[in-house]
């Protein structure tokens, strides 16, 4: 981050703007709508500016800026078109410690006005780093579209019953869970619709049933590392998740996207390198649950294809604990689709078949006669290790050696790798290209068309 992104409280206190324009009437409104105290300082002030201050009892000095003014400020704003005294006044801030704002230049500024929903009391700050303040605007008014004015009718709503609930409900999680329940249901209708009486009525009566902390796990695909391709269910758990259990497969930037204070549990397993052996983790995620924590099984690519997802959901299944399954764009699909690789094709393949490249032992042992088949395209998964191996195997089985093949390495993701080969030398380009897993390998006339369809990556 460039910014931290914070809430200043500034009620009542004392905040400087340098400037007497339109340019500073806009800064000036922000900091009256946080309550602040504000003084406008320039030779020259919009007539309208001054009213706008000294109605809200702040206080107009029609002067050039003296370094005196800064006694006692909060914050300071810089919004004149002199670029010497911008220069002058971030300088004088610098040297006292005061947060600072010079208007429209980055550099010169300790903080920065982000674009604001207001729901008040929900607030939402979007901000672009300086960068592109037109795009954080764009963001803003989507935001806009999505967010019904009544949220913050509904959290002023809450604030009132916050201690209450705490009181009555002293466990975190059964409150959190208590909250989530009833934000989603029929408490948070009953105020947007403005009948407070009955959502009060509600809501009393919800604590009178003593909520308890009722465990799940959720077994959610990541698919194969764009954060993009998360469906919307397993954003949604992943931000409610008590615990967080994740593959080594499972992309930084989606982790980023989980419950902040959520709890991150590493059980990654790399080929002969198992950080938490599967039997471990299956106890893992049923002892989680009967504690009462929501628990979120994020697994690289979709968690039943080679993902072990069914033996994870049997465990749990027998020990009674209740699991919901949401699937994700596997690896096939989503490293072939931005490598530009249709798996099936018209003039190319009629049918597409998933294997994997080791099985328990580690050794590529694959029903080799029945992959062998001119219009099929043939996936690997976990291959890159027995790919010498596996390609002499494809060949004696009776695949022609001219077979086209790709070999998609950290798929969908901005470090993607492609290497195309033929069959009989794709283990030797791999060698040669130093591509690391994980790795997804394509065999199939479909390969063709790579060069032609390819989009992921280009400008």
């Amino acid at each position: 981050m460039d910014y931290l992104p914070i809430f200043f409280r500034i009620d009542q206190q004392p905040c400087l703007v340098v400037g007497g324009g339109h340019i500073a009437k806009r800064k000036v409104s922000l900091l009256l709508k946080a309550k602040a105290h504000v003084t406008v300082i320039a030779p020259t002030i919009l007539p309208e500016l001054q009213d706008l201050v000294l109605k809200q009892g702040g206080q107009i000095i029609e002067a050039p800026y003296q370094t005196s003014c800064l006694e006692g400020q909060r914050l300071v704003i810089a919004a004149t078109d002199n670029d010497q005294l911008n220069q002058q006044v971030f300088a004088d801030c610098e040297a006292r410690h005061i947060p600072v704002n010079v208007v429209d230049a980055p550099d010169l500024c300790r903080f920065i006005f982000p674009s604001i929903i207001d729901r008040s009391p929900i607030v939402i700050a979007i901000s672009s780093s300086g960068q592109s303040p037109v795009l954080a605007r764009l963001l803003r008014t989507r935001l806009e579209s999505m967010i019904p004015a009544a949220y913050g009718q509904l959290a002023a709503f809450v604030g009132k019953f916050r201690k209450q609930v705490q009181a009555t409900l002293p466990d975190t999680s059964v409150r959190r869970a208590f909250w989530e329940k009833e934000l989603q249901g029929r408490f948070a209708e009953l105020v947007y619709n403005g009948r407070t009486d009955e959502a009060e009525k509600h809501l009393q009566q919800a604590l009178l049933a003593k909520p308890t902390s009722a465990g799940e796990v959720y077994l959610v695909g990541a698919g194969p590392g764009d954060p993009d391709l998360l469906t919307f269910r397993a954003l949604r758990l992943m931000q409610q998740a008590d615990v967080v259990v994740y593959d080594r497969l499972v992309s930084q930037p989606i982790l980023d996207l989980c419950r902040r204070d959520a709890d991150m549990v590493y059980v990654g397993k790399a080929r002969a390198n198992h950080a938490v052996a599967q039997e471990d983790i299956n106890d893992l995620l049923v002892r989680l649950a009967q504690e009462g924590k929501r628990v979120c099984r994020l697994k690289g690519g979709d968690p039943f294809i080679f993902g072990r997802g069914g033996e994870e959901i049997e465990e749990l299944a027998e020990a009674g604990i209740p699991f919901q399954v949401v699937p994700g764009i596997t690896a096939a699909s989503g490293c072939s689709a931005y490598a530009g690789i249709p798996l099936t094709h018209r003039d190319y393949a009629q049918s597409v078949r998933f294997v994997t490249g080791h099985l328990k032992d580690g050794t590529p042992n694959l029903p080799w006669s029945e992959l062998i088949h001119e219009r099929q395209t043939l996936v690997l998964y976990m291959g890159l290790v027995g790919l010498e191996e596996i390609s002499k195997q494809l060949i004696a089985h009776g695949m022609r050696p001219e077979m086209p093949v790709a070999l998609v390495s950290h798929g969908t993701r901005p470090n993607q790798q492609v290497v195309i080969g033929e069959i009989h030398n794709i283990a030797e380009k791999v060698a040669e290209s130093g591509i690391h897993a994980p790795t997804l390998t394509i065999i199939g006339e479909v390969v063709k068309l790579q060069d032609k369809l390819a989009w992921f990556g280009k400008d």
